[in-house]
C-alpha cells in the first residue's frame, strides 16, 4: 500500500473543485452555521497507527452517523432479534420517507433510515439503564476520547424541527414497533445525533468494524465477527441513504454518513475512516467528503473488490 500520509496531504487539492457545490443542512440551523469552507480528513488502521490532515481534530455534529454504534449495541444486547423489527433492505427513498412504512407494516427497510434508528432507539432503551450515559460512555470507550459531549444547542435544533421524526415515531407506534413512549424515544434519539465528535474521534471509535469486531486498542470484543461483517454489508447497501449505489460504484467501500456532513469508511482487515465537510449534495451527502474517499481508494489502491 502507498504512503498514506502523503495521499491524504494531496487530497485537499485534488478535491478542491468541489466546494462551493453544494450546501449544509440548512434545516437544522445550528448546522447552517458551520463555515463551509471546513476539510478533514483521518485514518485509524488495525494496527493502531493515526493519519490526518486538515480539520480531523476539530469536533462536529455527527448525526446519523451514530447509527453505526447505536445499531452495535443493540446487536450485542438482542442479537438477531434486531432483525425482526427492521428490515436490511435499502430503502431507496429519502432517509425521512413516511411513504414506505405504510406499505410495509411498520418495519423499517433498514436501521440506518431515521425510521429504523428509532427502531433501534427503542430497542436500546429495554436494555441501557441509563440511556443516554451509557451510549455515551460506549463511544468514549471505543474512541478512546472521554471527553465527548453532545451539543445542548443541536439537540434543541433537532427537537425545535424534528416533526417529521415524531411522525415517524407515531407511525411505527400505531403498527406496535415501538414499545416506549414516542418523546423517550424522540429524546433519545436527538441525543445520539448530537453528539460532537472529530474525524479522529470517529476513525478511531469504527475501528471494531475493520477488525472483525474486536477494538484493536484493548482487543475487547465490540460485536462478534458474524455481526461486524452483516454492519459492513448495511453499510455498503444502506448507509448513505438513497445514494448507496453511487457510493458502492464510485467509493466501493462501505459508508455511514451524516448530515453534519461526517462519513466513516471501513475497509475491512486494514483501516478506518472518517472524512468531515459540511457542503451536501442533493442526497445529503457530503459532496467533498465522497470526492476525498473516491480520490484516496483511487491514488491507495485500495478497496474491497
Amino acid at each position: 500500500m502507498k504512503d498514506i500520509d502523503s495521499i491524504l496531504h494531496a487530497l485537499p487539492e485534488a478535491i478542491s473543485h468541489t466546494f462551493g457545490k453544494g450546501k449544509p443542512a440548512d434545516y437544522i440551523p445550528a448546522l447552517a452555521e458551520v463555515p463551509r469552507d471546513r476539510f478533514g480528513m483521518a485514518i485509524s488502521t488495525v494496527d493502531g497507527q493515526d493519519f490526518i490532515v486538515g480539520d480531523a481534530k476539530e469536533s462536529f455534529s455527527i448525526q446519523s452517523i451514530s447509527k453505526l454504534f447505536s445499531l452495535s449495541q443493540a446487536m450485542h444486547y438482542a442479537g438477531e432479534k434486531v432483525f425482526e423489527r427492521v428490515g436490511v433492505e435499502p430503502s431507496g427513498n429519502p432517509f425521512n420517507s413516511l411513504s414506505q412504512l405504510e406499505f410495509e407494516n411498520g418495519i423499517p427497510r433498514n436501521p440506518f433510515i431515521n425510521a429504523g434508528a428509532l427502531v433501534i432507539s427503542d430497542i436500546l432503551l429495554e436494555h441501557l439503564k441509563s440511556p443516554k450515559q451509557d451510549f455515551l460512555d460506549h463511544i468514549r470507550r471505543l474512541s478512546g476520547n472521554l471527553d465527548i459531549q453532545y451539543d445542548e444547542r443541536v439537540f434543541r435544533s433537532e427537537y425545535d424541527h424534528g416533526q417529521r421524526n415524531a411522525a415517524l415515531a407515531y407511525y411505527l407506534k400505531s403498527f406496535n414497533n415501538i414499545n416506549h413512549s414516542i418523546a423517550q424515544v424522540l429524546d433519545f434519539y436527538f441525543y445520539q445525533c448530537s453528539l460532537n465528535m472529530s474525524c479522529l474521534d470517529l476513525a478511531r471509535a469504527s475501528r471494531f468494524l475493520a477488525n472483525g469486531g474486536i477494538d484493536p486498542v484493548n482487543d475487547k470484543k465490540v460485536v462478534t465477527p458474524k455481526r461486524a461483517r452483516r454492519i459492513n454489508s448495511l453499510m455498503m447497501t444502506c448507509g448513505t441513504y438513497d445514494e448507496a449505489g453511487e457510493f458502492a460504484f464510485r467509493v466501493g467501500l462501505p459508508c455511514k454518513s451524516g448530515v453534519g456532513g461526517g462519513i466513516v469508511a471501513v475497509i475491512p482487515g486494514k483501516m478506518s475512516i472518517c472524512v468531515w465537510s459540511p457542503e451536501l449534495g442533493a442526497k445529503g451527502n457530503s459532496l467533498p467528503g465522497m470526492h476525498a474517499l473516491k480520490a484516496f481508494i483511487e491514488k491507495a489502491g485500495i478497496s474491497v473488490f
